[in-house]
């Protein structure tokens, strides 16, 4: 079924490879419910949504496109969802209406997912704007990280401050931090999972973290929250959720083709520069979407983590049904999970590791042209300092045509990015 013998490999070395990958990025059932809960999304609820969104995308691109890549739900992606959208809304907006937006975004995805729209969106967006969403997300997700371990409080003089490291969740976090450091520095698989649970050993010790139920059988405490295409595009349409939805797409879009690129050409598996059977791997994230959303979890994309079975030998998509089965399998230590979330100090270091990980896209931008320096430039300043990710996405969009006009480049510029300029430059005027 997978063509082992033809990717010249074999079961042991797949099942290994698949196992390396989920302890790769495991943490993401651990992060994901601790971000989307301050939204105000139940700890349960989203766990169990994470998971069933992960196995719906990965056996998507396990037995569809036959790739040792496995979908999730994207960091960024749920901190946007949480902070931008939600709480940004000031409390005009629930995370019932928010997930209105994710569904839509995601039925907009297939549409462009099985016409060549998706490609001509790929090069429309110029490569240093890629670059410095990534690097932008990757601060604001570090940042995020920082704050909710206290390591940074609120200032009312310089609106952030270095919060008190001897209060015991900074303290934690530093030391949960320098952990998983270590052994990211010393290349151990899993590094941001171990470190996970080497801090919440020691916030055991500690009195921090206290367990009461290990495991229990899966269940969606508030069900399927949306179901009804017509009514989600209703909420967008009434709450002007344009650019929201925008944003997880183009963010989405970004995530999901860079890694499958770089993922495959890592595996060797590219023809001719090419990606074969890419129509429906691109397929992935976007049912991930759309069933995430349906039972309480934001945008799924491929995770670049699968790299690490790559490397472990994995080249089929029977590396990917591994991946699989092991979230079904975590789908039982639903309690283990909703304990540990409580503990900010336990996800904190991992978001800001993802964070460093993220922003090391800022090397590949041409900082030595100014009118492409800029536009990157702020949209990676933007991000964090508003907690919005479609707000800096907006800034680089239409700062990125006008400076290019200037300069007498115009027609260097692809039609649609005018056309995005146009329509974040609206957003900002008029649906703020």
């Amino acid at each position: 079924m997978f063509r082992l013998k033809e990717y010249n490999t074999n079961a042991k070395t797949e099942l290994t490879a698949g196992m390396t990958t989920f302890l790769a990025m495991v943490y993401i059932i651990v992060v994901n419910p601790k971000i989307l809960h301050d939204a105000g999304v139940p700890v349960d609820q989203v766990f169990m949504a994470t998971i069933i969104s992960a196995v719906v995308g990965t056996l998507w691109m396990a037995l569809c496109a036959n790739y040792p890549i496995a979908i999730a739900p994207g960091m960024g992606l749920n901190a946007f969802f949480t902070y931008s959208v939600v709480l940004g809304s000031n409390g005009k907006m629930d995370y019932m209406t928010a997930f209105s937006s994710v569904f839509v975004a995601g039925i907009v995805f297939i549409i462009l997912s099985l016409t060549p729209l998706r490609a001509k969106l790929i090069t429309a967006i110029p490569e240093n704007i890629k670059r410095s969403i990534t690097a932008g997300i990757g601060l604001f997700i570090a940042f995020l990280g920082l704050k909710s371990g206290d390591v940074i409080v609120k200032s009312d003089s310089t609106l952030v401050a270095l919060g008190d490291l001897t209060s015991a969740n900074a303290l934690l976090t530093l030391v949960g931090l320098a952990i998983t450091v270590i052994l990211m520095v010393r290349n151990i698989q899993g590094s941001l999972f171990i470190g996970m649970v080497i801090t919440g050993i020691i916030a055991i010790v500690t009195g921090q973290l206290k367990i009461h139920h290990v495991v229990a059988l899966p269940h969606l405490p508030k069900g399927i929250l949306v179901w009804n295409p017509i009514e989600a595009f209703s909420n967008v349409i009434h709450y002007g959720l344009y650019g929201v939805v925008f944003s997880f797409i183009l963010v989405t879009l970004f995530d999901t083709t860079g890694t499958l690129v770089g993922v495959m050409k890592q595996a060797g598996l590219m023809k001719n520069n090419e990606l074969p059977r890419a129509r429906k791997a691109l397929l992935a994230d976007s049912l991930g979407t759309i069933v995430g959303s349906m039972f309480g979890t934001s945008p799924t994309t491929a995770f670049v983590e699968s790299s690490a079975g790559v490397a472990a030998g994995g080249r089929t998509g029977l590396t990917s049904l591994t991946v699989a089965v092991f979230f079904i399998i975590a789908s039982f230590f639903g309690p283990l999970v909703t304990a540990v979330s409580g503990v900010s100090a336990i996800t904190s270091p991992a978001l800001v590791i993802v964070g460093t990980l993220m922003i090391s896209s800022v090397k590949d931008i041409d900082w030595h042209s100014f009118d492409e320096a800029f536009p990157a430039f702020l949209i990676i300043l933007i991000m964090p300092l508003t907690s919005s990710i479609s707000t800096g996405i907006a800034f680089g969009f239409i700062s990125y045509p006008i400076l290019k006009i200037v300069k007498g480049e115009a027609k260097k510029v692809h039609p649609l990015l005018y056309l995005f300029a146009i329509l974040f430059a609206i957003q900002l005027i008029f649906l703020q």
